[in-house]
């Protein structure tokens, strides 16, 4: 019996175990990071309608220029969130344009400096002829999508707070560092083999322990 109890205390210990590994894990796994799919087009060519994007959450002074964040803007996208890149942060000056307009040659100019955006499609920086001169205000953040020619981005709200949007809306920052939301689940699968594991053998201690002992008489009965 001592034995027995030993096997059910080791039991509990290893489900304890696998409890707080999958709780911790998996509470980590949803505060820390959000899945989303891409819905539209203002992100390409760096992301297409139905691409699956690794969404990092940050605090509202997280954000930083060249970020691709998911933020919350429910009175301009009817309450969808949306995937676009910070441009500019409190503080910054944009500007649009310099360069030829509609050649593709045209650059947005951020604190005097045009910008550098490998990213854009086609190589063109803003593309709907649309001038602006924004200065971002604190604790806001001025936001455009990869697609200059078919995004619905900061350019559409300028008349709101310069189109910016406050730095608090950002959900989370998209990222491409899979490590560590990959680790934590494998430890949640972990936790729950762990946990299996202690129900299985706890199962088993008992039929074992209800189970009723047998002799086997091996001697004769009559000498």
């Amino acid at each position: 019996m001592d034995g027995m109890r030993r096997v059910m205390v080791a039991a509990w210990l290893v489900g304890l175990v696998g409890v707080a590994l999958a709780a911790t894990s998996l509470v980590s796994l949803r505060e820390g990071y959000k899945l989303v799919s891409v819905r539209g087009e203002s992100m390409r060519p760096t992301y297409d309608i139905g691409d699956s994007v690794l969404v990092e959450r940050i605090g509202a002074d997280e954000a930083r220029r060249g970020d691709v964040v998911l933020y919350e803007a429910p009175d301009r996208y009817r309450g969808a969130d949306v995937v676009q890149r910070v441009i500019g942060v409190g503080g910054d000056r944009v500007v649009c344009c310099v360069g030829a307009a509609g050649t593709g040659a045209e650059r947005i100019v951020r604190n005097g400096k045009p910008l550098v955006e490998p990213y854009v499609r086609d190589g063109v920086g803003d593309g709907l002829r649309q001038p602006y001169d924004v200065l971002v205000p604190p604790g806001r953040l001025f936001l455009l999508g990869d697609h200059r020619m078919n995004a619905r981005d900061s350019r559409a709200f300028v008349s709101d707070h310069g189109g910016t949007v406050p730095a608090g809306a950002v959900v989370g920052r998209v990222t491409g560092d899979y490590a560590v939301p990959v680790l934590l689940a494998l430890l949640l699968l972990l936790g729950l083999a762990l946990l299996l594991g202690a129900a299985l053998i706890a199962i088993g201690a008992r039929t074992v322990r209800r189970r009723p002992s047998v002799l086997t008489r091996w001697w004769p009965e009559h000498l």
